[in-house]
């Protein structure tokens, strides 16, 4: 009891200090409360939404637990009440039939809350000389609804201890990120100031762009190229890169790229690419790696076109200004010019460390509201491609490929669930010139490109990430290290017209342009898809290379060796073809709905819909197979609401509004019983439970559902596949059903259902036996 008295003498003078403010937001205090080691301290019983009682933030570390709440003023009597009936060894009278005993034996220590309690990223990431100024993360709570208030307070009293805060804000459910200069003498100074605060984290800076490398200068080569250029009569889709710019004057560039679809950040920037990266960026996601094309002398068709949005003209820019509104500012300059075109947005930037270890950011946070259009009116969903980040490159680590790659994770915002997130493989080989005769290529045809980070060390729990690779460039090795070499890299555009015209690029970024160009292919293709929908089909069209199975093989059970697979280079390298189109042996049905997770029925908050898809399989043609072995590939996309904090380790408080799942009905099932299984899968993941026996022949079954895409494949006999024609798809728990105050649980949730079937190439044709089934629809523009 004497610390709760040393609590409210401070609460107190706090108090008689706010008198001399004019403060909006509710006054109150925070108190960090701290467990014993080892302890389980049940933080979701320490909040009390009766009492405004809030959880700012929870933190493992080796000494236990540590929760920091917000209590209001006059509050401290509900927390007294607790620690009261404790020791008295009853329960609480005060409505609740709850026994603290569990909570209150796992306190070891509870005070109020200073700096450091606020603080909930890396401690290395906090300086040790407390008047060293930097950029601060600032994340404010909203509270009573009252999101203006706290960020009103916030700027006022850090004004008064000259903390430098911007005007620019990012805004999600439960909370407000900004950023803030100063240093942590300021931040301590203020018990005031650090009461409006719900979390504290060192803001992030863009990741260093590539070294300028020797390019051919054959313009030549450029004229020769554009000569077998074939366009389209109607503009196609869209690939809108954030980046530095891009100089369209460029020979290649300029069918593609038209002055009017050129913006900047900032009034006073030119679109012109003064670094180099954009344009390059641009030669890919026009061309894809122009060494292909310059080799042949084949028609090139194109179907896209660019837009360019110069977000940064080069390292240390925006300084002031959060990277998430960098961001947001960016996709909105070209949507309010051209809202009505189909477009991919790219961006290869990312920030220069890994820290968060694939939890969520208010960078990555943001670019999932983006995807989701989580806050428009009339939500217009968005295509985002980003890249996973690239390694340290240091000569001598590097040759500790791949291993030193499974210690390199993805960098910020390469976490986001909504995002298609881009890692790099190679096929890239072949060294030519003299004087790296005695080089060898260091990743094997088909291997992990160097350059490439992974998602091996973080939770299970998080997103799958990367989802897939594309080319980005090999690396060449000697005794003396390892080194980049031209005819390892891929071939681009140069920025500098009046040097040369062609220049080599890599690593992730040339990963990340290509995926863009993939993307807008298929957009092409079906105007009309969903962004959840073409980001499917990249994800299932993607497979894994022979390499990819050999060198990430490690020992264990075959899931095992999957998951770790993913982690390494996601679900493989897309095809285009595979994409695109259906044959006689391999045969792709496509879905695109909408449920409702969750509805308020009788004052609680329920699972609602759950979709149940009847599939045309070719059953008679399955039949004839017998006993050939078939594959079934399932994938399920769709874009969650981000609500980011660092509450996320409990149940109470998730970062996705919703999340879905799917099953298929088994051999022997009949349709009344698979309805009956779902329910109580459903019933049980909400309760941390399961009862239904396992499905055999899926390659990841429940482990499948990180992250916002599901893919599995399940393999089997034709017989078998024939009687599992229906497949399902329900809710599963997030914020939109626990966070009933914030009254998102009425929201429809749009999802992209793909499922296909591959058999062994026989003169039995399933695509005839299916279309007969499903009627062809097909849309002409004229």
């Amino acid at each position: 009891m004497a610390q709760l008295q040393a609590v409210e003498a401070q609460q107190n003078t706090l108090a008689q200090d706010a008198k001399a403010w004019r403060l909006e937001s509710k006054l109150g205090i925070q108190v960090e409360f701290e467990s014993f080691p080892g302890a389980d301290l049940a933080v979701a019983s320490l909040a009390d939404a009766r009492q405004q009682i809030e959880l700012l933030n929870v933190k493992e570390t080796n000494q236990g637990i540590r929760a920091t709440l917000f209590v209001p003023q006059g509050k401290l009597t509900a927390i007294e009440k607790k620690l009261q009936a404790y020791l008295e060894e009853r329960k609480n009278k005060a409505g609740h039939d709850q026994d603290y005993r569990t909570l209150i034996d796992a306190i070891q220590s509870f005070r109020v809350a200073a700096m450091e309690a606020l603080w909930t990223d890396d401690p290395d990431q906090l300086p040790q000389d407390v008047n060293e100024p930097f950029w601060w993360e600032v994340w404010l709570p909203v509270r009573q609804k009252n999101r203006q208030a706290v960020i009103h307070d916030f700027k006022l009293l850090a004004n008064a201890v000259e903390i430098q805060v911007p005007d620019s804000v990012l805004e999600f459910p439960e909370c407000s990120v900004l950023l803030a200069r100063g240093n942590r003498t300021q931040f301590a100074s203020s018990g005031l100031l650090l009461n409006t605060i719900a979390e504290l984290r060192r803001a992030k800076e863009t990741a260093a762009f590539f070294d300028e490398l020797p390019p051919a200068q054959q313009p030549e080569w450029a004229d020769e190229l554009l000569g077998r250029l074939e366009r389209p009569t109607q503009p196609g889709p869209y690939v809108c890169l954030l980046d530095t710019g891009v100089n369209y004057g460029h020979p290649l560039l300029a069918p593609f790229l038209d002055p009017a679809d050129q913006y900047t950040l900032d009034e006073d920037w030119t679109g012109a690419d003064d670094d180099g990266h954009g344009t390059g960026m641009a030669g890919l996601a026009a061309w894809g790696d122009l060494a292909e094309p310059l080799a042949t002398d084949a028609r090139v068709r194109i179907d896209h076109r660019l837009e360019s949005v110069k977000v940064l003209r080069r390292s240390g820019d925006n300084q002031g200004k959060h990277l998430g509104v960098v961001t947001a500012d960016g996709v909105s300059l070209p949507e309010i010019q051209q809202p009505q075109r189909t477009r991919v947005f790219t961006m290869a930037l990312s920030a220069t460390d890994s820290r968060d270890r694939g939890r969520p950011s208010a960078w990555s946070a943001e670019i999932d509201s983006l995807a989701a259009d989580a806050l428009g009116e009339n939500a217009a969903p968005r295509l985002i491609t980003l890249c996973a980040g690239n390694v340290t490159f240091n000569p001598a680590d590097l040759a500790d490929y791949p291993h030193y790659n499974l210690c390199q994770d993805l960098h910020d915002p390469g976490q986001a669930w909504n995002a298609l997130t881009v890692g790099a493989y190679t096929e890239k080989t072949v060294i030519t010139g003299e004087q790296i005769a005695d080089y060898q290529p260091l990743a094997p045809a088909g291997g992990l490109s160097p350059y490439s980070t992974t998602s091996v060390i973080w939770e299970k729990s998080a997103p799958i990430k990367p989802e897939v690779v594309f080319e980005g460039g090999n690396v060449g090795r000697a005794s003396n290290g390892c080194f980049t070499i031209p005819s390892l890299l891929l071939l681009t555009t140069h920025y500098r017209l009046d040097e040369r015209l062609f220049t080599t690029f890599e690593a992730t970024s040339a990963a990340t342009a290509l995926a863009g160009r993939f993307a807008a292919a298929i957009y092409a293709a079906y105007p009309n898809l969903w962004p959840e929908t073409v980001r499917a089909l990249i994800v299932h069209s993607a497979q894994w290379t022979e390499t990819m199975r050999q060198q990430f093989n490690r020992d264990g059970g075959e899931r095992q060796k999957v998951l770790y697979r993913l982690r390494c280079v996601g679900y493989g390298v897309p095809d285009l073809e595979r994409a695109l189109w259906s044959t006689h042996h391999c045969l792709a049905l496509i879905v695109e709905d909408a449920l409702q997770p969750f509805v308020k029925q009788s004052g609680k908050i329920q699972t609602c819909d759950l979709h149940l898809h009847d599939l045309p399989w070719p059953k008679q043609a399955l039949q004839d197979l017998g006993d050939a072995e078939v594959e079934m590939t399932v994938t399920l996309s769709y874009f969650i609401e981000p609500n980011p904090s660092s509450r996320n380790i409990t149940s109470q408080y998730r970062y996705p509004s919703h999340q879905l799942r799917f099953d298929v009905k088994r051999p022997l099932e009949s349709s009344d019983a698979f309805r009956k299984r779902i329910n109580r899968q459903a019933r049980d993941e909400e309760e941390g439970t399961r009862t239904s026996p396992a499905d055999s022949g899926w390659m990841l079954g429940t482990s499948r559902h990180q992250g916002s895409i599901h893919k599995d494949v399940w393999r089997g006999t034709a017989a078998e596949l024939a009687e599992r024609g229906q497949i399902v798809v329900y809710p599963a728990m997030g914020w939109w059903r626990t966070r009933t105050q914030l009254v998102r649980y009425d929201k429809q949730a749009r999802y992209a259902l793909i499922v296909s079937i591959k058999t062994p190439e026989t003169e039995i044709s399933i695509y005839n036996e299916v279309a007969a089934q499903v009627p062809v629809i097909q849309t002409i523009t004229t």
